[in-house]
């Protein structure tokens, strides 16, 4: 009542979002006092966003004339800008309550206090805690702006914005530490571990060499400051120099001596000495140097933590969940040599959990680093078609994909295992986007894969929607250098690193023809089915706690693409003769 009270006081006021009730899980501590501060971001539309789409989609499908012609940053935000009535009409609306607004593009950040944020959302801003602990929020159940303004408003945030982070590694080995390393090569107690673990031809823990001999990497690439590949870290996770020169003396000898730069965005750091976990970020920097040395790599580091609403699956307190936000609208401010070729990303949540307005900007912005020459990787999940395959809105059955690897414009990671053949490994997460329409790069191998399955569990997704995973890679019992540990991980978290490494090569083959970065990758990996191992046997499984689906379900891999495995897993030299003919993978 008491809300409704509030919007009809927003002369012609629009609902922007709406919870129903307080997510489950979740406490009311109280309102927030009116002079606490809050800071907002607001996403003005843009004027050009389906001019945009057309033309990342032609600079990215081969054969186009436009094809490798990607955009300067300036270029990009021509197309991403607002009208001036928009920036007009928001920046008035904000003076007129006393606050001024920071203009950037299609952005407007503003700190202000909860008095008159509530005022101007037509809301009231309350501390809400998660009964496991964690931490109070400050946060609203529902918001709303001037009809005049809304006309001009994608989102305002963090409002509403409710969901969870968290690194995509499988709740099986999630991370196990074997014994401390020994500085001598010879140590009798790291002896077999080592032999095993540093063979070429892969036995049960994957290495470098390993994955170099299954996918048939023997390109050895130049070193360029035009051509870097990064990774993503978050939750304060940081990669350790010492862990890296470690891992190279062990298991990547050709590359002992490269170490990465740090990036540091929001308040983010470099903490060497943290007593915080830094194995999802020590798996990315090795498995990426282990694979693509000597191109440069670079870490971003993101500091801050967001707000969550958990769900079945994602009952983790509050901060478990880092926005994207503040992330990407670093990396897009970046000059354009400053920007990396590639991007690993080992981190996502639920779609679910996501709200649609926010899952679509952000999907946005990764569209606008594709414009930019930037191909970006997004680890698929660990829980194969869901956990508990509960939909919040109604407590029925469905399949749960994850974000952001359902927006089309990344290019998402399954993963495998074994090597005689390789087969699907059960944690493997895949499915179809609830948010997204399946684009149009996709329409011939996953329609064929529908066509196949006929009805099997229609009920249970969106069969219309982005599919998932576009590719894979191994993700089980990497071996890892962690706190001076010897430990193995697995997950997508191994898988999405792995292909960026692979991904960084075929750039730097590119280069040395003088042709342009791949960037958004996905019609071209469309196009090129033959230079990959179609994945045909194994499962990515879940569903176990659905009440009916009693013996849980599966989506099973199959001849061609399918929702576990993808295309298959990279045939190298296959996609270097694709990306760069003429270049010996040698």
């Amino acid at each position: 009542m008491l809300l409704s009270l509030l919007f009809a006081a927003v002369a012609s006021a629009r609902v922007m979002d709406r919870l129903a009730a307080v997510p489950k899980d979740w406490r009311t501590l109280g309102q927030a006092a009116l002079d606490e501060p809050v800071s907002l971001r607001i996403a003005l539309k843009q004027q050009h966003t389906e001019a945009l789409e057309q033309a990342v989609l032609e600079m990215s499908t081969p054969g186009h004339p436009n094809y490798g012609l990607h955009m300067t940053r300036d270029e990009v935000r021509s197309y991403t800008a607002p009208s001036g009535q928009a920036t007009a009409v928001v920046s008035e609306w904000l003076r007129k309550h006393g606050v001024e607004p920071l203009v950037d593009n299609d952005w407007v950040s503003f700190t202000t206090t909860v008095g008159t944020a509530n005022g101007l959302l037509g809301t009231k801003f309350g501390w809400y805690e998660y009964v496991g602990g964690g931490g109070p929020k400050l946060r609203t159940l529902s918001y709303a702006v001037p009809e005049d303004v809304a006309v001009h408003v994608d989102l305002v945030q963090p409002t509403t914005r409710f969901g969870q982070l968290g690194a995509k590694k499988s709740t099986i080995f999630e991370m196990r530490r074997l014994e401390t390393v020994d500085k001598t090569p010879t140590a009798t107690t790291n002896a077999n571990f080592v032999a095993q673990a540093g063979a070429a031809v892969c036995g049960s823990t994957i290495t470098p060499d390993c994955l170099k001999s299954l996918y048939n990497i023997n390109y050895t690439a130049s070193a360029s400051a035009d051509n870097k590949v990064a990774f993503a870290s978050y939750l304060e996770e940081y990669a350790r120099y010492a862990d890296l020169q470690t891992f190279e003396e062990r298991y990547a000898p050709a590359a002992k001596g490269q170490n990465f730069t740090v990036q540091l965005a929001n308040g983010g750091l470099d903490d060497q000495k943290s007593s915080s976990d830094s194995g999802e970020a020590n798996l990315d920097i090795q498995y990426i140097l282990g694979i693509s040395h000597p191109i440069p790599i670079l870490e971003y580091s993101t500091g801050g933590r967001g707000p969550l609403v958990p769900t079945r699956d994602q009952p983790r307190p509050p901060g478990s969940n880092e926005p994207y936000l503040e992330w990407l609208t670093f990396v897009l401010g970046q000059p354009d040599s400053e920007l990396p070729q590639t991007i690993s990303t080992s981190y996502g949540e639920e779609e679910q959990s996501v709200p649609q307005d926010y899952a679509v900007k952000v999907c946005n912005l990764f569209m606008q680093l594709g414009a930019r020459g930037v191909s970006v990787l997004f680890s698929s999940g660990d829980s194969g078609p869901g956990n508990s395959c509960v939909r919040n809105t109604n407590n029925k059955t469905f399949f749960e994909p994850t974000f952001p690897a359902g927006c089309p414009w990344v290019t998402s990671v399954g993963a495998t295992t074994g090597t005689a053949p390789e087969r699907a490994v059960g944690f493997s997460s895949g499915g179809f986007s609830i948010y997204h329409a399946q684009p149009s790069y996709q329409a011939g191998a996953v329609g064929a894969y529908l066509q196949g399955i006929g009805s099997t569990y229609a009920a249970y997704f969106n069969s219309s929607g982005r599919a998932i995973p576009d590719v894979a890679a191994q993700g089980s019992n990497f071996a890892v250098i962690d706190k001076g540990f010897n430990a193995l991980l697995s997950g997508t978290s191994a898988s999405s690193p792995v292909f960026a490494g692979v991904v960084a090569l075929l750039n730097a083959a590119r280069k040395s023809q003088g042709q342009p970065p791949l960037g958004f990758l996905n019609p071209w990996l469309y196009n090129n089915t033959a230079a990959f191992n179609d994945v045909t046997t194994g499962s990515g499984v879940g569903c176990y706690g659905s009440k009916d689906l009693k013996n849980g379900a599966r989506w099973n891999a199959t001849v061609g693409w399918d929702p576990v495995t993808g295309l298959g897993t990279p045939k190298f030299d296959k996609l270097l003769e694709a990306a760069a003919p003429g270049v010996p993978n040698a």
